[in-house]
């Protein structure tokens, strides 16, 4: 009910500082957050009004109701036992990605993912805590125990949440939170894009603020109905500036390198990116409408992974990695006397690489150069490259000389899985190239990717570019089933001796 106020309190306001042009920033992004608070609080309040019902309804399905007593002690344990399992829905809640984008939720998909997350959720309370209770004494009184909890969660849950649901899409139909959307192109197209934006836009809070010139050739009737924002080589400049949210490429989508470099622009930016499709890119099924009274949008994902999947993924490579240094150190006291005794210089071998936003870090290998390798300057190696030592070769096979970035692992620069990162040196050549390899520093770097496994070590800027697509190829393709068989395949690998 406060957070009700709240909005009653700041949806007047708001409107008011509208109307007076004022350029107020603060109350919408407190507007904002309120309507997260909502949410969450629904949720809140929902598991803690069904576990409380649960309780009742089951002594009476246990038949304990008639003897009842609600003592001080009972209701103290009752409340505390409901925060707590209050606490377990919104955090399941939270890692499945239900507190993300709530601008845009769909009534119905949330009643259908509310139905499955509950039912989630119901197992892991009736295996944790229902499961050995003293007042069951056959199988029919589990049944009616985990579909009573079930029903009464998912019911409350779902009454509440579409209330929550619903005052948000009416703020947003109202035009009283909206996202500035900024409008890639400028012919005919654009025109018939900002039309359709106009008349199905509302609905999902996109406030067209401007369009970017694309070519030569701006169309007349856009220019007067929208403002020029500038060129789209602008982009990163136009989005911070002008607050923009949202980025929708109203070109020809067969002007692929186009698109492509504006996708490049768009790079690292925190904006939603949507593209027009073609009718064959309709037909092979990768134009998804979320809303039926929408404008057909490709969607640029910018969540590669759920945030369960996301925390799931950093724990396990803290895991592996300490595990595996804590298990294989004689793999490693041996190497690293091998390294020792078959040339002259350091054990191990550090050198700057790239890895996730474009931050670089040192990343830490065995030597299976020798000393000075590159004393002429930074070059890739190759498969009788004379700067590699014997021993250098045999660990090169086996991927021996990786083994030190489970350090890398466990500090954060590096996941198990992913790209492997290059030295900038490298970099500024392949963009030249292929600009959309800056995709690849959306993730961590990792031990091991799909490009190494697929493709190998690449001895030139040329191979590097050809092995690009196995990386793309994983990241849009990211999961952790992906991670175990890009690392079995690994292994596959270092016992075959196929690594170089």
């Amino acid at each position: 009910m406060a957070l009700w106020w709240l909005d009653k309190l700041a949806v007047p306001l708001f409107l008011q500082c509208s109307r007076a042009k004022l350029h107020a920033t603060q109350l919408p992004l407190l507007l904002r957050r309120i309507q997260y608070l909502k949410l969450v609080t629904a949720d809140f309040g929902a598991g803690l009004l069904a576990w409380v019902a649960f309780f009742l309804l089951r002594k009476h399905l246990l038949r304990e109701a008639a003897g009842l007593e609600l003592s001080a002690g009972a209701l103290f344990y009752l409340a505390g036992a409901a925060l707590l399992i209050a606490l377990f829905w919104t955090t399941l809640y939270a890692l499945v990605g239900e507190y993300r984008d709530i601008f845009r939720k769909s009534r119905l998909s949330e009643l259908i993912r509310l139905a499955r997350v509950s039912f989630l959720g119901t197992v892991v309370i009736f295996f944790t805590l229902l499961l050995d209770d003293q007042g069951v004494d056959n199988y029919h009184a589990y049944y009616k125990t985990f579909g009573a909890y079930y029903l009464l969660h998912f019911g409350i849950t779902a009454v509440l949440r579409t209330w929550a649901v619903s005052s948000v899409q009416h703020l947003v139909r109202r035009g009283v939170i909206s996202f500035p959307t900024l409008l890639v192109g400028s012919n005919q197209l654009a025109m018939s894009t900002y039309g359709d934006l106009k008349r199905t836009g509302g609905h999902l809070g996109l406030r067209l603020v401007g369009f970017t010139s694309v070519g030569s050739g701006v169309d007349a009737e856009l220019a007067q109905l929208l403002p020029a924002a500038g060129s789209y080589q602008q982009l990163p400049d136009l989005i911070r500036r002008l607050g923009i949210e949202q980025v929708v490429i109203a070109i020809e989508p067969s002007e692929h390198r186009r698109i492509q470099e504006i996708l490049t622009l768009l790079e690292g930016s925190l904006v939603r990116i949507s593209v027009l499709p073609d009718l064959y890119q309709m037909l092979l099924g990768s134009v998804k409408v979320n809303h039926i009274f929408g404008t057909p949008l490709i969607e640029i994902k910018q969540d590669l992974l759920p945030v369960w999947q996301q925390m799931l993924k950093r724990l396990l490579d803290v895991v592996g990695a300490g595990g595996f240094l804590l298990l294989a150190w004689p793999v490693y006291l041996f190497t690293a006397i091998m390294v020792r005794s078959s040339s002259p210089g350091p054990v191990f071998y550090r050198q700057q690489r790239i890895g996730k936003n474009g931050v670089p870090f040192d990343i830490i290998k065995f030597r299976s150069m020798y000393v000075d390798a590159e004393k002429q300057g930074p070059a890739l190696s190759s498969d009788h490259d004379p700067r590699i030592t014997p021993w250098g070769r045999f660990m090169r096979k086996v991927r021996l000389d990786e083994f030190p970035q489970f350090w890398n692992v466990i500090k954060g620069d590096m996941s198990l899985v992913g790209p492997r990162p290059e030295r900038q040196f490298f970099i500024d050549q392949i963009t030249q190239i292929a600009p959309h390899y800056r995709h690849l520093h959306r993730v961590r770097p990792g031990v091991t990717s799909l490009g190494q496994v697929k493709y190998g070590y690449a001895e030139n800027v040329a191979q590097m570019v050809e092995r690009l697509k196995f990386d793309i190829l994983y990241i849009e393709n990211m999961s952790l089933a992906m991670d175990f068989r890009v690392i079995l395949y690994t292994l596959k690998i270092i016992v075959e001796g196929r690594g170089k």
